[in-house]
C-alpha cells in the first residue's frame, strides 16, 4: 500500500513538472527566435520584441546553468539593446 502511494504521489510530482520543462523550452526558443530575426537587421514589431524579451527574463529565471544563462543574456541584449556603459 505504501509502494502504491509512493508511485502515484511520484507520477504526479512528474506530471506537474512536465509542462514547466516544455515551457522553459519553449521560452528559450522563442528568445532565441526572436533575437535572431533582430540581430539579421528584419523589422521586428514591438510587439513581438516585447514578447521575446518577457521570453529571454524567464528563462533565465528558469535557467540555473552559467553558460546557457550568459547566451540567453546575450540574445535579450540582441532584443532591447545593450545596457549603457558607466562613466569611470
Amino acid at each position: 500500500m505504501l509502494v502504491r502511494h509512493s508511485l502515484w504521489l511520484a507520477g504526479v510530482g512528474l506530471a506537474l513538472a512536465l509542462p514547466a520543462v516544455l515551457a522553459r523550452a519553449q521560452d528559450i526558443d522563442t528568445c532565441f527566435a526572436i533575437a535572431d530575426r533582430v540581430a539579421s537587421g528584419e523589422n521586428v514589431p514591438a510587439a513581438d520584441k516585447e514578447a521575446g524579451h518577457k521570453a529571454c527574463q524567464a528563462a533565465l529565471a528558469a535557467s540555473s546553468s552559467i553558460v546557457q544563462k550568459s547566451q540567453i543574456q546575450d540574445a535579450d541584449f540582441d532584443i532591447v539593446g545593450r545596457p549603457a556603459a558607466k562613466p569611470d
